[in-house]
């Protein structure tokens, strides 16, 4: 009963609204393209997007958008519905590992730790593959930590594998290289001690292999070595180099997770704290100390590996989600238990976070108020015309912002006042609510601004038979919102003909008002429209 009670919590967390506003470009949009594809096509066992292979992303995460497109039709809730059932399950999940690991009241708070913090929540509604590769692989490293505490070690093995192989086929060879760091790193600071044998490692490899020839095997019979060959060298330059221009410093992360997972991240500050050393007497206590173990091992290897890694994406850290909130949450069961003390700097910094994600809140939309007064001080062309989108702002919407510092400031209160529970319930429920608040009110008038006089565009050219092309930036949102078919004539995919070639059907076009000078004196194009820094062209 309670484990249906956190489903159901979750379900009203997750899946209310998820199609209230478009898919973003890139990743949201070029993972349902891809969903979207396969339907087309019938080939379920090649990743496409615009109807030629894309080696990026192996098709787990695809075929189950593809299975919600046949439920719910070709639309942005079925591409963000995979990710609600993924959410559902990982509060679940933690709840039951939360309880086997200390009791049934962490549990519950890992659970609210989760959930109440912003990205981590956020991700459960959108369209993009971590939030299941998060899962299956924090579940493959957590079966493997049960080998040395569960009597049937060979089952857990078998778990770990088939854990590890699934989230292969989400995300491709980086979830065994987190896997074999963590594995590495253990073993290291435990001085060589681990109940993981040479025969748990066996089967662990064995079934991995196994979940993942499911698909990798399959296509080399099929079609040869070519795609997996290209599959393994894009993998391979993404982690060396920057990819699509998406580079940024050493500590990009640090401070994503910092922001990002408020009001977890600034629990694991209290670890700074000076503790005394715990001697650890019961089996039980034992296991929890190993489990311990494993979550920092995990939030260091990945937090330190996509550090160095040359591209820098919001979600590459992601998976520090999982161990950054079972942390917390131990912190946070502590004080609640009365077996830890919040510092007046722990204080202070939950306050300082929580003043400035409120804050924003409350300037946005102001910013969208008074935003004729703004446009002069910005110097970027495309975003003042983005700025000119008609969005319905008020004053008085600031108040979202007002109220959530409010509450922060009242959770600081109470927990400077020793109510500690009713201090945390208020932070991280109060979390929840504006999280919700956002999703539902501002992105999509965030969205109105940055690229919905784009997609308006592309829908309009929906059911017929023309070519849609994106000159001079990269977007997967012609294909999908066109809901482009498969063209006969492969001249298409060659830019030039398109604008100047005996082109067999009309051609439309969208760029950016910034590259958009020499396009609007092509002489074989016409502007057919322009709006929020977006320039619509057709061949003549």
């Amino acid at each position: 009963m309670k484990y249906l009670l956190i489903a159901l919590v979750a379900a009203l967390l997750f899946i209310p609204f998820l199609g209230a506003v478009h898919l973003f470009d890139w990743d949201e949009i070029n993972f349902a393209e891809a969903a979207r594809e396969m339907i087309v096509s019938h080939n379920y066992s090649q990743v496409q997007i615009d109807f030629r292979p894309f080696w990026e992303k192996p098709p787990l995460f695809i075929w189950m958008q593809v299975g919600s497109m046949y439920l719910f039709g070709v639309n942005d809730f079925a591409a963000r519905f995979p990710n609600a059932i993924i959410g559902i399950a990982t509060l679940v999940s933690l709840f039951a590992i939360g309880k086997k690991t200390v009791d049934e009241k962490f549990g519950y708070w890992w659970a609210l730790v989760y959930a109440g913090s912003w990205l981590p929540h956020f991700y459960f509604k959108s369209g993009i593959i971590d939030p299941t590769f998060n899962l299956f692989i924090f579940l493959a490293i957590y079966f493997a930590y049960r080998i040395g505490y569960n009597p049937k070690t060979l089952r857990m093995a078998i778990f770990s594998g088939l854990f590890l192989g699934l989230a292969v086929l989400t995300k491709g060879p980086v979830a065994i290289l987190v896997a074999l760091l963590t594995l590495l790193v253990y073993w290291i600071w435990n001085k060589g001690k681990i109940s993981i044998g040479f025969a748990h490692l066996g089967l662990i490899a064995l079934f991995a292999c196994i979940t993942t020839l499911l698909w990798f095997g399959y296509e080399i019979l099929t079609h040869g070595w070519w795609f997996v060959n290209e599959f393994v060298a894009y993998q391979i330059r993404l982690l060396t180099t920057e990819d699509a221009g998406h580079g940024g410093p050493f500590f990009y992360h640090w401070i994503v997770l910092l922001i990002g997972c408020f009001p977890a991240s600034t629990f694991l500050f209290t670890y700074l704290q000076g503790r005394k050393k715990t001697i650890y007497t019961t089996p039980a206590a034992t296991e929890l100390k190993d489990f311990k173990i494993w979550m920092w091992v995990l939030f260091w290897v990945v937090l330190i590996l996509f550090s160095i890694v040359k591209t820098k994406i919001v979600h590459y850290s992601s998976l520090c989600y999982f161990p950054l909130s079972f942390l917390a949450a131990w912190q946070v069961y502590k004080l609640s238990e009365g077996k830890q003390q919040l510092r007046g700097w722990n204080i202070a910094l939950i306050l300082f976070i929580g003043i400035v994600l409120g804050l924003a809140i409350a300037v946005l939309p102001l910013v969208g108020v008074y935003k004729d007064m703004l446009i002069p001080y910005i110097g970027d062309k495309f975003a003042v015309a983005n700025l000119q989108a008609e969005v319905p702002w008020s004053v008085a919407e600031a108040a979202y912002g007002a109220g959530y510092i409010i509450l922060v400031i009242v959770s600081a209160v109470l927990l400077m006042r020793k109510q500690i529970s009713k201090g945390l319930l208020c932070l991280f429920i109060s979390s929840i609510l504006v999280i919700q608040v956002t999703v539902v009110h501002f992105v999509p008038k965030i969205e109105a601004y940055s690229q919905r006089a784009a997609i308006d565009y592309f829908i309009s050219l929906q059911g017929k038979d023309v070519y849609v092309k994106a000159l001079g930036y990269h977007s997967y949102a012609q294909h999908y919102y066109s809901r482009e078919q498969p063209h006969s004539n492969k001249n298409y995919y060659n830019e030039d003909w398109l604008l100047n070639g005996q082109i067999d059907k009309p051609a439309y076009f969208i760029c950016r008002i910034t590259d958009s000078e020499p396009y609007r004196h092509h002489p074989n194009l016409e502007v057919i429209g322009e709006k929020n820094g977006f320039v619509f062209l057709k061949r003549k």
